[in-house]
């Protein structure tokens, strides 16, 4: 594991497994023997609101806030939420970006408009976008709320932790009836990142 922090931030909405996801990172860093800080900001998370945890992992943390302009990776469970959490992003990091659309209350109510071309501004803005459809995968596993699970397989694809400490934060965290779906959606995810997992 490299000694430098890494730092990514998880963005989504309520419902979505955001703070699920982070919980697994933040598990499978542990695991790696690093030092990890997470910090989780809820908003209006059970009325679809923003949910956004920033995880940092390394040989020592010291801070568990990432500064705007810092982070390695955005993980964006939504197409909105990507643009939102685009400016955190370093200038050589990378975004990942779940192909989905979910209306905002101020969409819904008419009183805004959802950007019709986040993912063409991502993609123009971001050298390296990544952008996955995990909810359209999970949903063909016949588990929908595994969606999570891909998108966090796509990160892992990218970041320096062992198989091993990802395959234990997996078991930790799902009762073993949930394990093995949960654990097919992590190693499709991983594929689409380009890794491979053990």
């Amino acid at each position: 594991m490299s000694k430098a922090v890494v730092n990514v931030v998880i963005a989504g909405v309520g419902g979505q497994g955001t703070l699920l996801a982070s919980r697994v990172l933040a598990s499978a860093a542990i695991k790696a023997g690093c030092d990890v800080k997470v910090t989780e900001v809820h908003g209006m998370a059970q009325r679809g609101g923003s949910v956004v945890t920033q995880v940092r992992f390394g040989s020592r943390v010291y801070s568990p806030l990432i500064p705007q302009g810092e982070a390695d990776v955005v993980l964006a469970f939504e197409l909105l939420e990507g643009l939102r959490w685009m400016p955190f992003l370093k200038k050589d990091g990378r975004i990942i970006v779940n192909r989905l659309r979910l209306n905002p209350l101020p969409v819904l109510i008419k009183a805004a408009q959802y950007p019709e071309d986040a993912e063409k501004f991502i993609s123009e803005t971001v050298k390296g976008a990544v952008f996955v459809n995990a909810s359209e995968i999970a949903a063909q596993m016949g588990e929908p709320r595994a969606a999570n699970m891909v998108l966090l397989g796509a990160l892992a694809a990218f970041l320096d932790l062992p198989s091993s400490a990802w395959q234990q934060a997996l078991a930790e965290n799902f009762s073993p009836a949930r394990l093995p779906v949960n654990q097919e959606a992590f190693a499709a995810g991983m594929k689409l990142g380009g890794g491979e997992i053990g």
